[in-house]
């Protein structure tokens, strides 16, 4: 039975997607590079956990090539059945292979979903994120049932457009919240709920 947090968590998927579909490539384009600027503010630590944007996801790999040559170990997911992701080490592009759901992964030995542990930094991918740290995936809960492996004291940054941080978004008790956002305009910012009004 779908319950009321359900229906307005499609809604703002719904509402999110299609203006993801309407940004042109210029725009796109833009956004991966001021992502890529905003990145100097990251304390990246010896090793980050990231992801290959797809399907309309602020970012680009360049990204995550800032990442390494700031001097860390870059791990991305691997998908597989419903479940926690395992990671691969992304070592440059052409690192890279087609994977399911239209995403690119590592050709890289997989590793465990327990992997994530190393990670002082975890880039997550969201559709939104609110100023409390609540985040708005696209429902599928890969990175729900991951998160729970990592660091207690690693720092989760939800990537979002700078339209996509958003006052207040439904929240479900399995939900992880975020410590900070990355936005291409206003870079990162700390969320929680002593910034709830700023």
């Amino acid at each position: 039975m779908e319950m009321p947090g359900e229906r307005e968590k499609h809604a703002w998927r719904t509402e999110i997607i299609a203006r993801r579909r309407a940004e042109t490539p210029e725009e796109h384009a833009a956004d991966a590079r001021a992502l890529v600027a905003a990145a100097g503010q990251l304390d990246v630590g010896a090793w980050v956990c990231a992801y290959v944007p797809v399907r309309g996801e602020p970012g680009s790999t360049e990204l995550l090539d800032v990442l390494r040559t700031a001097g860390a170990r870059v791990l991305l997911p691997v998908t597989g059945p419903p479940g926690p992701l395992n990671w691969a080490e992304y070592t440059g592009t052409d690192s890279l292979r087609r994977a399911r759901f239209g995403l690119l992964e590592p050709i890289a030995e997989p590793l465990p979903t327990s992997a994530i542990a190393r990670a002082e930094l975890i880039l997550v991918p969201a559709l939104a994120v609110d100023r409390r740290g609540v985040r708005l995936g696209r429902g599928a809960g890969y990175y729900d049932r991951t998160l729970s492996a990592a660091d207690p004291g690693a720092r989760l940054v939800a990537v979002v457009r700078d339209d996509e941080l958003v006052d207040r978004l439904p929240e479900e008790p399995h939900d992880r919240r975020m410590g900070w956002a990355l936005t291409p305009r206003a870079g990162l910012q700390r969320l929680g709920e002593d910034h709830s009004t700023e």
